[in-house]
């Protein structure tokens, strides 16, 4: 018999399957599936335990045998997107059985393990709704409303990602908006609860929320073949309490239809790599990296800086993603060694080559290239979007099947904002999403602005307007010691860019 188990966040093993026990078999084939929902933005550890069910007990239902009373025959463990991404999404695994003596531990290997994994049928469709408001009020007794949409998730602890976002509509009280697109594999499942707020856009990135409501994509099905809307609320605090005080606003569903679409799965099973790139603010306003107040200041303790943690948790998720896990990596704002101040420098020291190999590797080249460069300034971003844009084009033109996702983490704001404007608007076309994670005090208004999705598209000095969304920015206060991580909040829309850019270019999966 087979037991699976899912390794939590904080590192809490809970079990969540067994199979049928196979009789007399030394090479069993496991009927029985476990049905898992695949979150992109996480690191989903499974650990398989095997156990040889004694005679005696073969008459007990499965779920009913104590564990301790069956004999260990190995156990292994892997993470969801390492079987995800293989070509048949089968990974074979060595069973290990702990061996305890009096002077060590170790393990010895007791045969193999295949999991196979295969995408749900209704985790392939797509669901496609038109929105729209009714009698939205004014937050401000002046000011219009400028309302848009944001469709969360809910995941088990209570805490909401964002997975959809819908354009800003200026000075409508009364706004419907362009259809937005659901894969249910995003979402979980068509009964997953959903969080539907409408905001009034600030420029500043301090939205109002004018009201919310709660419901799954069934339940909006539901709403638009009722023709009812359904009433906004808001929470408001009463005393030591939370009441939802019901609006007279109302939220309609104007149009609801579904789709059989290639989903982001499918991409993976025919080939496609995500590759990861990070980029890394060097400049003076970081404060010196020797002195403890700094933002780059390496703790002798081992305690991760805010650069280490947001350079860690993203690589860790998208390692799997990558085959030759070796990644480009750059810093800026700094002066090498007898030379100028860089925008782009190459992290690892080198002069022709950028890459470095593993989430180590970057650790390591950064911890290095803090005590070989002079901090300086300005925050320039330009520079590094065209180095990442540079290789993501290149990539094209080769007809690899390739996406790219390049980090940057910084702690300022930024001074060439039309030129990184101009740079994201050309990147925009290409294989190419970038996360911006702004860490320390500053404000980050600006990045509110690159980050499309709060507002319009991004406008180049030309007049060109952006293909498409690519930036998503997430300050790292918002996150720091919250339930969602940083890589959370930051990952959850990357599945969405990535199959706007493949759907747009009418590429398909080599499945």
């Amino acid at each position: 018999m087979l037991v699976v188990y899912i390794k939590e966040r904080d590192g809490a093993v809970i079990e969540v399957f067994r199979t049928e026990v196979v009789l007399n078999s030394l090479n069993p084939t496991w009927i029985k599936k476990y049905t898992i929902a695949y979150h992109f933005e996480v690191v989903q550890t499974l650990l398989f335990h095997v156990f040889d069910v004694d005679t005696q007990f073969l008459n007990i239902e499965v779920k009913m045998l104590k564990l301790e009373e069956q004999q260990s025959l190995g156990e292994a463990s892997c993470a969801l997107s390492e079987i995800v991404t293989k070509p048949n999404r089968s990974l074979t695994l060595d069973l290990v059985r702990r061996v305890e003596s009096v002077s060590s531990t170790h393990s010895q290997h007791h045969g193999k393990l295949t999991v196979h994994a295969e995408e749900c049928f209704s985790s392939r469709t797509t669901a496609e709704m038109m929105l729209s408001c009714l009698d939205l009020e004014s937050k401000d007794l002046f000011s219009k409303c400028d309302p848009f949409l944001v469709i969360s998730k809910l995941v088990e602890s209570g805490i909401s990602i964002p997975v959809c976002k819908t354009e800003v509509l200026k000075n409508d009280h009364n706004p419907t908006w362009k259809p937005v697109f659901l894969n249910i594999q995003q979402v979980g499942s068509k009964d997953s609860p959903l969080v539907i707020e409408c905001f009034n856009f600030n420029s500043n990135g301090k939205h109002d929320l004018i009201g919310k409501v709660q419901k799954s994509l069934a339940d909006l099905e539901k709403i638009h073949s009722g023709r009812e809307g359904e009433n906004l609320f808001l929470p408001t605090l009463v005393g030591h309490d939370c009441e939802n005080k019901i609006l007279k606003s109302k939220l309609f569903v104007e149009n609801f239809s579904e789709t059989i679409q290639h989903t982001f799965l499918d991409y993976l099973a025919g080939g496609v790599e995500l590759n990861f790139m990070v980029a890394i603010d060097f400049t003076a306003s970081n404060g010196n990296p020797r002195l403890p107040d700094s933002l780059h200041y390496i703790d002798p303790s081992g305690r991760q800086n805010a650069y280490q943690k947001a350079i860690y948790e993203v690589g860790e998720v998208l390692q799997f993603y990558d085959t030759d896990k070796c990644f480009p990596a750059w810093g800026f704002g700094a002066r090498p060694i007898d030379g100028p101040v860089s925008h782009c420098f190459n992290l690892n020291g080198s002069n022709n080559y950028c890459k470095v190999e593993g989430i180590r590797g970057i650790m390591m080249a950064y911890t290095s290239a803090l005590f070989n460069v002079s901090l300086a300034g300005p925050t320039l971003f330009g520079h590094v979007i065209n180095k990442a844009a540079l290789i993501a084009s290149q990539s094209l033109a080769n007809e690899a099947q390739k996406y790219f996702v390049l980090l940057i983490i910084t702690d300022g704001v930024v001074t060439d904002l039309q030129e990184t404007k101009d740079a994201l608007v050309k990147a925009s076309d290409l294989p190419l999403s970038i996360l911006i994670v702004g860490v320390g005090g500053a404000d980050f208004k600006e990045m509110e602005i690159l980050d499309a999705d709060k507002g319009e598209r991004l406008e180049s000095s030309t007049g060109r307007v952006a293909s498409r969304d690519i930036v998503q920015f997430v300050p790292f206060r918002d996150v720091q010691g919250g339930e969602v991580s940083i890589v959370q909040a930051l990952l959850a829309e990357l599945p969405t860019q990535f199959l706007t850019y493949m759907r747009s270019r009418d590429i398909k999966p080599r499945i």
